[in-house]
């Protein structure tokens, strides 16, 4: 799976352990996950739930900003 992997109604209902789709888009919402409302539910990307863990791709370039500090 690629960091652009977009995790559908179905894959996330799988993640939360929700069935109904107004409460896997709040379970997430509540996370911090940015959630988009679809024709099928809601729906996300891998790269959206790393962001709101705290995980951010890696640099790459090998200078260090003033922003990757704070």
């Amino acid at each position: 799976m690629g960091t652009n992997t977009v995790l559908s109604c179905e894959d996330l209902k799988q993640i939360t352990g929700y069935q109904r789709p107004g409460d896997v888009a709040r379970c997430l919402r509540d996370q911090g996950v940015q959630v988009f409302q679809g024709r099928l539910g809601p729906w996300t990307t891998i790269e959206l739930i790393n962001q709101a863990g705290g995980l951010t791709p890696a640099s790459s370039n090998d200078t260090l900003e003033a922003t990757d500090i704070l």
